[in-house]
């Protein structure tokens, strides 16, 4: 389901951005996962204690949860197109708000390339993953 979404970004990344490798905005992909991911989790937790009739607190404020800025939904359940940040803004949002501040957005990058080469060198394999067929 999600591997179409990743090759239509990969596609826009490669031809628009000037991207010549996956390497090249891995960091990128990595935080739109792992918000994904945690929209998921909290929404099972918030689900969860509902049914047990307890008060769940999310992690992030609802301006920054995912359903709210990259996949708000109408009252009928599905996506809303005219709340969903796009283009300049989905741009201003990210840069301003969702990751304001650029030394420690750096500082995670760089450890991410840092994750990612050091993975690369386990084993010695060169970066070489197989799985059976």
């Amino acid at each position: 389901m999600f591997e179409q979404a990743f090759k239509n970004v990969d596609d826009i990344l490669w031809k628009e951005s000037g991207c010549t490798t996956e390497l090249d905005y891995t960091e990128q992909t990595s935080w739109l996962l792992f918000l994904k991911y945690l929209d998921g989790l909290e929404q099972d937790r918030a689900a969860e204690a509902e049914l047990e009739g307890k008060r769940y607190d999310f992690i992030l404020d609802k301006a920054y949860r995912w359903e709210s800025w990259a996949a708000p939904k109408t009252k009928a359940g599905t996506l809303d197109h005219n709340k969903a940040k796009t283009g300049p803004d989905l741009i201003d949002f990210v840069n301003g708000k969702l990751f304001p501040s650029q030394a420690e957005k750096h500082e995670l990058s760089h450890l991410h390339k840092a994750k990612i080469r050091n993975m690369g060198n386990a084993g010695r394999n060169g970066g070489e993953y197989y799985t059976p067929s």
